[in-house]
């Protein structure tokens, strides 16, 4: 008689409902290690690496490591036609904060390839601060440490300042 495959058990459920963000890195994990992304901070954090004005004009595509390593890969990045002189000047140190942020020197080159992308729009600016209430404000006084009451107090701004139910961010 011949044997039949074992067939591994399903992973195990719980009943309990569950954040997005559990989720989203366990489903966005594969499509990022596709494009060579094993750890998709870079693509997450992609502005704070280049900054704002690069960023906009830039994206980053996959990082190829040589065959058999972990180091000393290769950042290839999509650009705008104009921008890529530019980056090519802050090349260091883009390295260098790529492999600052992984905690070694995943990144040893970069590679820029011109694409058409349409740039991506800055962040809108802040609502202008609302005047509490002095209900609000006696309640806020209350409280004694002084990072909880300026936290409660930029919520109770932003609240007030909205319309309709809070949107998270």
């Amino acid at each position: 008689m011949a044997k039949k495959p074992a067939i591994a058990a399903p992973a195990e459920r719980s009943r309990r409902a569950r954040a997005v963000a559990e989720l989203v890195p366990a489903i966005g994990g594969q499509a990022f290690r596709r494009f060579g992304f094993t750890q998709s901070i870079i693509v997450e954090r992609w502005q704070e690496i280049v900054g704002e004005r690069y960023a906009r004009h830039s994206r980053p595509e996959s990082l190829a490591f040589p065959r058999g390593k972990k180091d000393g890969g290769t950042l290839k990045i999509a650009v705008t036609g104009a921008l890529a002189p530019m980056l090519r000047h802050v090349e260091p140190q883009v390295i260098e904060r790529v492999n600052r942020l992984l905690g070694y020197a995943a990144v040893e080159r970069i590679m820029l390839r011109h694409a058409d992308m349409a740039p991506t729009r800055a962040a809108p600016p802040p609502a202008p601060a609302v005047e509490l209430t002095a209900e609000t404000r006696s309640t806020l006084r209350d409280i004694a440490d002084p990072e909880l009451r300026a936290s409660l107090e930029s919520l109770a701004q932003a609240l007030s300042s909205s319309k309709g139910p809070p949107i998270v961010r």
